[in-house]
């Protein structure tokens, strides 16, 4: 594991200082910041590194498009909601949960590879979306068990709600409940997914994929299958979505179409991988980062802002927090067009280039 971390960080100091604070930052939140927002924002930053990581390994490993990532996610959120709405909560009600939501992801991932995948990649892009389409009109018909539109809300295991206190006394100013416990089981949950992801790509079948990405022809005249590799990508990927769904599921206790399963969510995605740097793996911490950080706390900093810039009317209303929309996509534009490969993808690029000048 140490060697594969050794073999695929990014070679740039500045970028590993990045990651090194974001992923510290992450750990050390509820005695960093103070307030229940700020923890939900790790929670859910740790979420969406997983599951932006897991789409990189689709579409930066193997070039595939798949507007259906969504769907796995929320299969792996809806299969944990139903076990516990359906049954007295417990962790082996949690275990047959989650086995029975990766069984689900991987036959869907299954079909989708081998139906979809040997056609070309605008054709798979557009059955992908179709198929995630399908599912959340299933998920609002077949309300009596998903609660339709209006979603689930269930218990958790007492062990991770805050009505679980083992300690009465805090430990450096923060109390020590269940919710701390759900905050860290999210957290380190995810860390091990995604260094499962990175050996992953630091293997042979790792190196493969690349292959596919860089050139599918030569990788198949040296005898590589092709929907063989790319069919266990889809596999492997959607397996990891699942999980992160599973995260979700425990750490927000309410699972709905608009918060696992939307249009949106597939786009925030899409836009971490982007911002980060596709076939990075690492830009997914990054992306993820930067939008998540971006949608929770822009709107409150332009209030701010709006509020110091009072005796500038024009200025102030260019910060209205009502614009906040506005001011995020003008971010995204900012970063494609100064990071083209990304933010991870365009320092390690820079500092592979001044080495093969130096040498």
């Amino acid at each position: 594991m140490f060697q594969a971390l050794r073999d695929t960080l990014p070679s740039n100091r500045w970028i590993r200082g990045l990651l090194l604070i974001i992923v510290v930052g992450i750990v050390l939140t509820p005695w960093l910041f103070e307030g229940t927002r700020a923890l939900d924002t790790a929670a859910r930053l740790s979420i969406f590194i997983v599951l932006a990581a897991s789409y990189d390994l689709l579409l930066g490993y193997t070039g595939v498009v798949s507007f259906a990532h969504a769907l796995f996610f929320g299969i792996g959120a809806y299969s944990v909601a139903i076990a516990f709405d359906q049954f007295a909560p417990g962790f082996g009600v949690l275990a047959i949960a989650i086995l029975a939501g990766l069984s689900v992801s991987l036959i869907v991932a299954f079909v989708m590879g081998l139906v979809s995948l040997r056609v070309k990649t605008i054709f798979y892009a557009m059955i992908t979306l179709a198929v995630a389409s399908a599912a959340t009109v299933l998920v609002s018909q077949f309300y009596h068990l998903t609660g339709g539109e209006d979603g689930l809300t269930y218990r958790l295991p007492r062990v991770l709600t805050p009505a679980f206190r083992p300690f009465e006394e805090p430990l450096f100013g923060v109390r020590l409940t269940g919710k701390l416990f759900n905050f860290y089981t999210v957290v380190f949950v995810a860390i091990l997914l995604f260094l499962l992801m990175v050996r992953i790509v630091a293997s042979p079948f790792g190196r493969v994929l690349k292959a596919l990405r860089e050139n599918e022809f030569r990788a198949e005249a040296i005898g590589y299958n092709t929907l063989v590799y790319r069919t266990t990508a889809t596999l492997l990927s959607a397996a990891f979505a699942t999980l992160a769904g599973v995260l979700m599921a425990i750490w927000l206790r309410y699972t709905g179409p608009d918060s696992v399963l939307s249009l949106d969510i597939m786009i925030d995605v899409l836009l971490m991988v982007v911002i980060g740097g596709m076939g990075t793996l690492y830009g997914a911490i990054i992306g993820a980062t930067v939008l998540l950080l971006a949608q929770m706390y822009l709107q409150t900093l332009m209030g701010s802002t709006q509020d110091a810039l009072g005796g500038w009317p024009i200025l102030a209303n260019l910060f209205d927090p009502n614009r906040w929309l506005l001011w995020l996509g003008l971010l995204f534009i900012a970063s494609v067009y100064f990071f083209p490969q990304g933010i991870v993808g365009r320092f390690s690029r820079a500092r592979a280039s001044e080495a093969g000048v130096q040498s």
